[in-house]
């Protein structure tokens, strides 16, 4: 475990002005000023391996140069599609190991923002469209990270979900969304795994730059949260640098910001920035360098093999089988198997922009299907050319030739690195044209065809889906994904991932459709809570493939279902087993759904998801323990997350759309004490445990007697004044003078605070 922090407060005390704000800003682009006794610290990209440029040798002043060489594992898109955080843990304490030996104090990552359309440039970067699941991956992530003693920077802090004018824009998103969507893995991850440091986003959120946003950076962050750690900006975020290290900003990258030291300095001298907010931030920076200097462990080794290893056995786990009909696969190791595509032999196995790794070694596809083939002839025909599509015609008539000749044919297609990365998003999500008639001209030739894919956002599938029997979704899966394909092509590994997106049907069916990438510098976020699965499940919208969805080479059967509650939360209890004849890795997956709520809810959420790993027969007993607060809504009112009562309904399944069994759960509402006022409605009013009664009494004569032949008319009359502010009903229809209600609200509140009653 990384040593405890060091008091650092005589580190900055005897330091000037300058030096404090010194302190805050880059010494270059990958490193922080030395000040006084307080080191330099290095940073380094790294969310699926270390991009880190040795300033000895090619460091340069943009960070776009060569980076030392290390083992790319699959980006966050395909780890997320593990479903396993013990795995995420092991690549976190990889990366936190090759970062040692580099002299790395600080990873930036994990990248945790959610996946609100799969359009965005950056989505290989992020786990998942739900918090739950992103949330847990990332937490393990950074846990593995800081026990090797290097430090995670938790990123994009927040709503950065698209790349179009992302410098800019304002992500405009209500509270509840904000919450419960897009806050809350974050919220985790800070509370659970106590990241070191914390970079804001570019972006702006509800027009105020997430730099510069002291509601974000210091209440929310630091106060509700109880973050203790640096926030470091984006590089090149910043756009006040004074009006930043009021928001809480601690660290301003890259450097050097002369200019803005300046500014810092001349703040304090005028008053316009307290010289305790500067102090703080600057003891803040402080405490982050003695902290890793005191984790530093310079002896540190790591193995190219070991690590390529573990990349390999990781990848397997992280593709998605989505389709196999007839038990295409796994492959036997006879005959004659034709492999097509550009990438069988020019893998896409990463994102493009600032997380592109320099990988130690790269497995190529169609290598390594022919060192497991066996007696199988592996013919090959590169299909397509994405750098070239005037050669299209001819490459597509030899591959078509080449399938022919064959007993299955395996098609490596996807998106190329220019099609999707970094710095911009793409307008579709369609397969390349070139792509889709090859596979159509192939299945005219062949009966047993198989599709590999790989690619960093979703896609539409269902072109591929229709055509081919089987179809393996790699996402992307870092250096060893080729060798982890024809692993689980031969069967030597059980493919077990699941998916961490809905794929649609169409471009339009996707929830942010009519509000992506923004315009006019504003991003609305009008689908609210409605993310994902929450969207296509709330309106029963056809898709391709549902969230979590995923095969294997084997069959598992759920029974028996059970749930209670305590005062923690709930646990869940089902029985699975085996019915197959090959080995497998199930994922257990926990919805929530509450139909006598109160306030709009998706049908089911996931709250909870275990895995389990059986051979052909055995059966196992799974729990999946949930915290209480998983089963909370955001209540703006209140300003707080509240348990709603009633009886919940456990939907335990092996998809969004693949619900196998049920079991319900009765929970306690949270207590949420609001203070009436004039404004309060006449239904909240008599919701009230001390007004509510008194209100009723002198409704009474009004509402009439509900025995009598008017009840109905009683009835409706109460249903068409509920939503009157009780200052109106009272004032305008003389139920109370303005005192007499005053002191009306005031006994009120002062009756609710002294029982500790509230509603619910």
């Amino acid at each position: 475990m990384p040593d405890p922090v060091p008091t650092t407060d005589h580190l900055i005390a005897d330091l000037s002005t300058g030096e404090r704000a010194r302190l805050g800003s880059g010494r270059d682009f990958w490193s922080t000023e030395p000040v006084g006794a307080i080191a330099s610290i290095s940073l380094s990209d790294g969310p699926h391996g270390l991009r880190y440029q040795d300033p000895a040798h090619s460091g340069d002043a943009l960070g776009i140069g060569p980076s030392i060489p290390a083992t790319c594992f699959p980006p966050a898109v395909g780890l997320g599609q593990s479903w396993d955080p013990g795995l995420a843990a092991r690549v976190g304490a990889a990366i936190g190991r090759e970062a040692q030996a580099a002299g790395v104090r600080i990873v930036l990552g994990p990248g945790i923002n959610i996946k609100r359309d799969p359009r965005c440039g950056r989505n290989f970067e992020y786990y998942s469209e739900d918090p739950h699941l992103t949330a847990a991956l990332a937490t393990a992530w950074v846990r593995g990270l800081q026990e090797q003693g290097v430090g995670a920077a938790l990123k994009h802090f927040a709503a950065n979900n698209a790349e179009f004018d992302r410098m800019r824009s304002s992500s405009d998103i209500d509270p509840r969304p904000l919450r419960e969507i897009y806050l809350r893995a974050f919220q985790r991850v800070v509370t659970d795994a106590a990241p070191w440091t914390v970079m804001c986003s570019y972006n702006k959120i509800n027009g105020v730059y997430a730099s510069q946003n002291r509601w974000l950076l210091t209440e929310v962050l630091r106060g509700e949260w109880g973050f203790d750690g640096v926030v470091v900006s984006d590089w090149g975020a910043v756009d006040d640098r004074v009006a930043a290290v009021a928001a809480g900003l601690d660290l301003t990258m890259p450097g050097p910001d002369d200019g803005g030291d300046r500014r810092l300095v001349a703040a304090v001298d005028d008053g316009s920035l307290p010289g305790s907010v500067l102090a703080t931030a600057a003891g803040r920076m402080a405490a982050l360098a003695s902290k890793a200097a005191g984790n530093a462990r310079p002896e540190t080794r790591w193995d190219i093999d070991e690590h390529h290893a573990l990349a390999r056995s990781v990848a397997a786990r992280c593709a998605v089988l989505l389709k196999n009909d007839h038990a295409v696969l796994p492959l036997e190791p006879r005959g004659t198997i034709a492999v097509i595509g550009e990438f069988a032999t020019e893998p896409r196995y990463q994102g493009g922009g600032s997380s592109h790794v320099n990988a130690a070694r790269v497995d190529i596809p169609l290598d390594e299907i022919r060192a497991l083939a066996g007696a199988a002839t592996v013919t090959h025909a590169r299909g397509f050319d994405t750098g070239n599509p005037a050669a299209g015609s001819e490459l597509r008539a030899r591959a078509v030739d080449t399938a022919a000749g064959a007993d299955i044919a395996v098609l490596f297609l996807g998106l190329a690195a220019a099609q999707e990365s970094e710095g911009f998003d793409r307008d579709h999500i369609e397969i390349p044209a070139d792509q889709v008639e090859l596979l159509t001209a192939v299945r005219a030739v062949q009966s047993r065809v198989v599709v590999v894919l790989a690619h960093g956002g979703v896609l539409r599938l269902a072109p591929i889906a229709d055509a081919a029997d089987a179809v393996l979704d790699t996402a992307l899966l870092g250096q060893a994904g080729g060798g982890a394909v024809a692993d689980l092509l031969f069967g030597i590994a059980e493919p077990s991932g699941r998916l961490t997106e809905t794929v649609p049907v169409r471009l339009t069916d996707v929830p942010a459709y009519d509000n992506f990438p923004g315009e006019n510098g504003h991003v609305r976020y009008g689908e609210g809570i409605f993310v994902g699965y929450r969207w296509y499940d709330r309106r029963e919208l056809a898709v391709t493939f549902p969230f979590g969805h995923g095969l294997s080479y084997t069959t598992f059967e759920y029974a028996g279902a059970q749930a209670s509650a305590d005062a923690e939360g709930v646990t869940v209890t089902v029985r699975i087993t085996n019915t197959g004849e090959r080995p497998g890795r199930e994922v257990v997956q926990v919805y929530r759904g509450l139909d006598s709520s109160g306030v709009l809810r998706a049908p089911r959420e996931l709250c909870g998801f275990a895995t389990v790993a059986l051979e052909p027969g055995a059966t196992e007993e799974v729990t999946v323990t949930t915290s209480r607060d998983e089963f909370a809504y955001w209540n703006d009112a209140a300003r707080r997350r509240v348990v709603e009562g009633g009886e919940y309904t456990l939907q335990v399944g092996s998809s969004s759309r693949d619900i196998r069994a049920r079991a319900t759960v009765t929970l306690a509402g949270d207590a949420v004490a609001l203070p009436l006022t004039r404004e309060s409605s006449l239904a909240e009013v008599l919701a009230h445990p001390v007004a509510g009664p008194e209100l009723s009494e002198r409704l009474q004569p009004l509402l009439g007697d509900s025995g009598s032949a008017d009840a109905d008319l009683g009835i409706d009359m109460a249903r068409m004044v509920a939503s009157i502010p009780i200052g109106r009903l009272a004032l305008n229809f003389g139920l109370m003078t303005a005192a007499e209600l005053n002191e009306f609200l005031n006994r009120a509140d002062t009756g609710a605070a002294a029982t500790g009653s509230a509603r619910p």
